[in-house]
């Protein structure tokens, strides 16, 4: 982030971090948890597990992104697209 960012793109990037971040591992621990082979409850807790690594990693991006808007774009477009992937293979919401 550039010295003296203005109070917004330090706003919208925390924002970023905590509901996209959020969205992004959410999604990936889903993901995870459905494709691990090992039994079901083994792999809730691994992709449960493996997603605040996820997390942490999409907040490491937000801040170092050259700008807030390009921030939200990686986060939704990653969740979407891993979403969409969900989807493609027969994830139906309960």
């Amino acid at each position: 982030m550039k010295r003296g960012a203005s109070r917004t793109d330090t706003l919208s990037r925390v924002a970023a971090a905590a509901v996209g971040g959020y969205a992004l591992s959410a999604t990936a621990a889903v993901g995870l948890a459905l494709v691990l082979p090992v039994p079901r409850a083994d792999a809730v807790l691994t992709g449960t597990m493996l997603s605040f690594i996820v997390y942490v990693c999409a907040v490491l991006w937000v801040f170092s992104a050259a700008s807030a808007t390009r921030a939200w774009t990686g986060l939704v477009l990653s969740a979407a697209l891993l979403w969409a992937g969900l989807l493609a293979f027969g994830y139906r919401t309960p």
